[in-house]
């Protein structure tokens, strides 16, 4: 059998946009991803649907995966030939063991590729609006680990060298050891009253930071329960930051958001809240199982009056299939009809015209085209529709790959807002939100709910909760405005 192919590729510090192109283009044609804890689950959404996804869940002092495993599984899934990628945060040869994984594959005449990424070290600085180099504050940087491969993990460094001829320090994961490395930096000339900052979780919207100096900062760290991850930097150039900075100017930053799902497809309302600053988990992640045609109803398709879409999936996934089949749509006589102004949008984009549900007339066999094992009871104007059949274009199901790493992140979070874009979203965050480590009850209780829409708002109120807010428009801008107005209302409390 031929060999497969090893990408060892850096995704970059945490906003999932920082992976390079050639980084992206690897994911996409991965028959295997094995990624490590600081990757932002986004990114395994960008692989193919076959992919096997493999969490290797690398915690400080606690490794799901030791480094002798993921070597082993690097190696047998790549004499499988498969295309393996090894997703690692930051730039892979930066502190991320790149060269032992390298090394083994060579051993064995893997052929590999490693792809670099962007740097933590010197993209979370600029997130916090500073520099690494500037030049009338610092034409040099080094970068440092923390911890080595020594029983107390304190980095052996050469401190003198690194006083004496470095401008700006930027330091990984040195939460722990910061009381160690500050006494260090002074005891070998560095001024107590340096700038330091720790950053952490750099380039997401939970981003914090903690100014200080060199004396300070280990009882600063201290008081503030700052922990890993984080960039540590030291240095004249830190005093740019109230000047510079850009990321947390934005309207969102801050707000650690729960966006309820439904479809498979990645959300663009998603897309626009992180522009805006925020932090955003969708869950639950979904993917799609094809489904025995129902031949019957295609060969009567002509003699329907009216075709409703139950989402936007499922108008994309009839007219593909219409196209798949040489069925001209000119052809078919029905009127059609939508749920959801999104799937009117497709519609449109696929050059057909529709309504909303809401303006269905009742005259005439109908169809009802849904994606996902429908419970046709709830939806809307059912009971005056009349007779009606069914044609399922596929069916969507949990995609509990991602389930590890949405777990991992949703630990590591502090949820504040909830947004049901829809009625079913409501029924599908409670019915399979305990696959990711949460009890949807109890978490719903202590977040400000924003529902999109009246439906989602009568049907949060069904499971006994009162939203937030409900938006009589329910677009991206008006939603935008709500949480702004919120957050500006936060702050004034």
């Amino acid at each position: 059998m031929k060999k497969g192919k090893v990408y060892l590729v850096g995704a970059g510090p945490g906003d999932e946009g920082l992976i390079t192109v050639k980084g992206l283009a690897a994911i996409q044609k991965a028959d295997v991803i094995l990624y490590d804890r600081l990757i932002n689950p986004n990114l395994l959404e960008s692989a193919p649907s076959q992919c096997e996804l493999i969490f290797c869940g690398k915690l400080p002092k606690q490794h799901l995966l030791k480094q002798e495993i993921i070597n082993d599984i690097l190696i047998d899934k790549a004499m499988k030939g498969y295309n393996v990628v090894r997703l690692k945060g930051g730039d892979p040869g930066v502190f991320g063991r790149v060269g032992e994984e390298a090394e083994a594959l060579a051993e064995h005449e893997i052929p590999f590729e490693i792809v670099p990424g962007i740097s933590s070290g010197i993209a979370v600085p600029l997130y916090a609006g500073i520099p690494v180099t500037h030049r009338e504050y610092g034409i040099s940087f080094a970068l440092v680990s923390a911890h080595d491969k020594s029983k107390e993990g304190k980095p052996d460094i050469d401190w003198n060298g690194l006083v004496a001829s470095v401008d700006t320090i930027a330091i990984y994961m040195g939460v722990s050891n910061i009381s160690y490395i500050a006494d260090n930096l002074i005891l070998h000339g560095k001024p107590k009253e340096t700038p330091v900052i720790l950053i952490q979780w750099g380039t997401y919207g939970r981003q914090k930071t903690l100014q200080g100096t060199i004396g300070d900062i280990a009882e600063k760290v201290k008081e503030k329960g700052i922990q890993n991850p984080a960039i540590t930097l030291v240095g004249d150039i830190v005093s740019l930051r109230d000047k510079l900075k850009w990321f947390e100017n934005k309207p969102l930053y801050g707000r650690q958001i729960l966006l309820a799902r439904t479809g498979t497809a990645r959300s663009p309302l998603a897309e626009q809240l992180k522009e805006q600053g925020a932090d955003v988990i969708e869950i639950p992640k979904w993917t799609k199982k094809d489904v025995p045609l129902n031949v019957n109803i295609l060969n009567q398709l002509f003699t329907y009056k009216r075709i409703l879409f139950t989402s936007p999936e499922s108008a994309n996934e009839f007219i593909d299939l219409l196209i798949n089949r040489n069925i001209d749509i000119r052809n078919v006589r029905a009127e059609l009809y939508c749920l959801s102004k999104k799937s009117l949008k497709v519609l449109k984009e696929r050059g057909l015209t529709g309504r909303l549900a809401a303006e269905m007339n009742f005259f005439g066999p109908l169809l009802i085209v849904g994606n996902r094992s429908l419970n046709v009871k709830k939806i809307p104007y059912i009971e005056q529709v009349g007779k009606y059949d069914i044609l399922q274009t596929s069916e969507t199901i949990l995609d509990d790959s991602f389930i590890p790493a949405v777990r991992q992140m949703l630990t590591e979070t502090s949820l504040d807002t909830i947004i049901f874009p829809s009625s079913s979203s409501v029924d599908a965050f409670m019915e399979y939100g305990g696959y990711y480590g949460i009890e949807p009850a109890a978490l719903i209780k202590k977040l400000t709910i924003v529902c999109m829409g009246k439906s989602s708002g009568q049907q949060i109120n069904e499971y006994g909760y009162t939203p937030d807010s409900v938006l009589s428009e329910p677009n991206a801008f008006e939603l935008m405005k709500a949480l702004i107005q919120e957050k500006v209302l936060e702050s004034i409390k």
